[in-house]
């Protein structure tokens, strides 16, 4: 495909307020927007969101990698997973658009997300959300207080939502049998990445009835398939950015059951994750947790029921005002 136009833009959008998990805090998540366009003027739009707090590739190194392809832009297995997901995104995007691709797509629930903190600040957060309407809630743990932080969501709660936690693979296995045993009690629904390994993963699953999902230790086909033979996570979050892009997510979301969770994308990067969505509530309505956008328009939160962008393709397009503004 001839392209007339190659663009790549590092922006950051900053949150609300701090988002606290056991990797770190972050006040903004950086990214990356590409922006492609044929030589009939036809635009289409991909996002990388490297993982920060993970280690991995940086937003710099992103940009060079998408700068050095020019306009020959392929998805490419040498390239990092963050700069492959944007390229294919971009050229979907690009592809809907030239064949007046207008399906509609049904609304996605998704799962309200709450940052670690005092217990007590932790469980009004989770009210300012189900008063909004969501029913699942997932909370990230692993920076103390565990414990008292999910039971006092629970309390607020009520006995009918769903709660899951995240301890980004930092509890030790004997850590996380503790905790798991002490809030089994109180109804959880799964927990994510709990610790490190699968090895690990698959010694816990022994210790407890809570299900265990995988995320950082699910990146690959492989992973999956290691995963599912050591009978360790019964369920794995997808992000795009981490594992590649739709088409790779959707080979994995197939292999093993799944829900699509966010990497605190942008908002290209949450048009093209509501696709993949299909089951369980997906971790997908992060844009409350961002004070500001650079779309004009995108996927529109109602209620926990993420409804997809109107237009063609991803139905996403650009507020230039707001996107020159957060440019890095």
């Amino acid at each position: 495909m001839r392209l007339s136009l190659v663009e790549v833009i590092p922006y950051a959008l900053p949150f609300r307020d701090p988002y606290v998990t056991a990797r770190g805090t972050l006040t903004r998540r950086e990214m990356v927007l590409l922006r492609i366009r044929d030589e009939d003027g036809v635009e289409g739009l991909g996002e990388a969101v490297p993982l920060s707090l993970r280690g991995g590739v940086t937003v710099p190194e992103v940009v060079r990698e998408l700068e050095a392809l020019g306009t020959e832009i392929a998805d490419d297995e040498r390239l990092s997973f963050p700069a492959r997901c944007a390229i294919t995104t971009a050229l979907l995007d690009l592809t809907e658009k030239r064949e007046g691709d207008d399906a509609w797509h049904a609304p996605v629930r998704c799962n309200a997300t709450l940052t670690s903190g005092p217990p007590s600040e932790v469980a009004k957060e989770a009210e300012r959300w189900a008063a909004d309407g969501f029913g699942t809630f997932k909370l990230k743990v692993g920076t103390g207080e565990d414990a008292a932080q999910i039971a006092a969501v629970r309390k607020a709660l009520g006995p009918e939502a769903r709660i899951r936690l995240d301890a980004n693979g930092t509890w030790s296995l004997e850590q996380a049998t503790e905790i798991l045993a002490t809030v089994e009690p109180l109804g959880i629904e799964l927990v994510e990445q709990p610790v490190e390994t699968i090895a690990e993963a698959a010694e816990l699953s022994k210790r407890t009835r809570i299900w265990l999902a995988g995320d950082e230790g699910i990146v690959t086909l492989e992973d999956a398939e290691e995963a599912i033979r050591a009978d360790s996570f019964s369920v794995t979050g997808v992000k795009l950015s981490k594992v590649g892009g739709f088409e790779l997510g959707r080979d994995l979301a197939g292999r093993m059951r799944s829900y699509v969770a966010s990497a605190l994308d942008g908002p290209v990067g949450i048009a093209i994750s509501r696709r993949l969505a299909e089951r369980l509530a997906h971790g997908l309505a992060t844009q409350r947790l961002c004070a500001e956008t650079i779309a004009a328009t995108e996927c529109r939160l109602e209620g926990d029921l993420l409804h997809e962008a109107e237009g063609p393709g991803l139905g996403v397009t650009i507020d230039e005002d707001s996107l020159q503004a957060h440019r890095l």
